[in-house]
């Protein structure tokens, strides 16, 4: 492909124009598209609307494990045989002290994961409590991961001013059945569409590596698209030994950042975060990701462990971006150095993830 090429493809997504299905798929599995032009490609694109900026969140296991769910990839999962530590719901304190410590650390969004199908309307005003109570003490973006959700409730959590609703479709509706029997793909897309009429911004991305096609992740990204989700979290499956589905399918470090650079075609505007899987399977080319991706994980991701947050801190700013913080990239650099996890799990690509301890889960005890 020539200069020309790479340059449409910038101009036409800065011009608002939809890739086409088959230029995505292209983008996805055609070798004559060479990785480095594109990857500036969507640079352009990304710097246009984001600049170098690089927004960090930190996830809170808020209630962790224990869900009646069946999701395949998942180590929550009642299906998974993974040795995770279970717990109901964290009190109010302890939420907010880990609130407090991740501003403290940089974060930019406040992520918190409840485990489960969904919440009774009852646990939705409580929710809605916490979400109050996090705003008026810190100035965080709040988002929230709570399963299924209706008008009623999605209008509880809005009405407390939470910024976002995180549901991710994972993947196409062809495939979802495969990877999920306990709920449907329009149980999720429906949740998202009861966030968008109550006013809540949406986080909904992917798992890739399942055995999709190509074909499964250019559906989501247009699908995504179409709903106008604001914040799109692109994941790429880890290997846990006792989940129903352990082994990742095609995910080179080619392929994960190819699948980074469509999804900033189609949503030129969105957030795209690279999330779970990113030092595992993109390895040496992990920094690369952010010239696609504006957005990460700090300290790891559901149940996952990742790097040390002194190695992420020090990946950003030796690229030269910047991260949104009310305070400076150099003290945040600063502090997690003089915190570096002793045992961090090293990035093994021939093994298994490394599972969150009881230390990481609830760094606040």
């Amino acid at each position: 492909m020539d200069s020309v090429f790479y340059a449409a493809l910038a101009n036409d997504s800065l011009a608002g124009v939809q890739p086409s299905a088959e230029l995505c798929e292209k983008i996805l599995t055609d070798p004559e598209i060479e990785l480095l032009p594109l990857l500036n490609a969507a640079y352009t694109v990304r710097k246009a609307h984001w600049g170098k900026t690089v927004q960090v969140h930190i996830l809170n296991n808020a209630a962790n494990g224990k869900c009646p769910e069946d999701c395949s990839y998942c180590t929550q999962a009642k299906t998974s045989d993974v040795d995770i530590e279970e717990y109901s719901m964290k009190s109010t304190d302890e939420i907010l002290a880990e609130a407090k410590r991740a501003y403290e650390n940089g974060a930019f969004r406040y992520c918190m994961v409840f485990s489960g199908r969904g919440p009774s309307k009852g646990r939705a005003e409580q929710l809605a409590g916490l979400v109050r109570q996090i705003k008026d003490a810190y100035p965080l973006e709040v988002c929230v991961s709570a399963g299924l959700l209706d008008d009623e409730k999605a209008k509880v959590l809005a009405d407390a001013g939470l910024d976002r609703l995180n549901h991710n479709l994972n993947t196409s509706e062809e495939h979802y059945a495969d990877i999920c029997t306990t709920h449907t793909y329009r149980d999720r897309l429906e949740t998202l569409r009861a966030a968008k009429r109550n006013g809540l911004e949406t986080c909904s991305g992917l798992i890739a590596g399942m055995g999709e096609p190509a074909s499964d992740l250019v559906e989501i990204a247009t699908t995504l698209r179409e709903l106008g989700a604001e914040s799109i979290p692109v994941n790429f499956l880890l290997p846990f030994e006792g989940n129903e589905l352990v082994e990742p399918v095609g995910l080179s470090p080619d392929y994960c950042l190819r699948v980074l650079c469509m999804f900033r075609f189609m949503n030129p505007t969105a957030e795209i975060r690279c999330s779970a899987g990113r030092e595992f399977h993109l390895r040496s080319l992990e920094v690369m990701a952010l010239y696609p991706a504006n957005s990460l994980f700090l300290e790891g991701y559901l149940n996952a462990k990742g790097a040390a947050s002194n190695r992420t801190y020090q990946m950003i700013t030796d690229a030269g971006f910047e991260i949104v913080s009310d305070f400076s990239a150099e003290s945040l650099l600063a502090e997690a150095q003089a915190h570096v996890v002793s045992n961090e799990q090293p990035v093994d690509i021939g093994g298994s993830s490394a599972v969150k301890t009881i230390a990481d889960l609830r760094p606040t005890q």
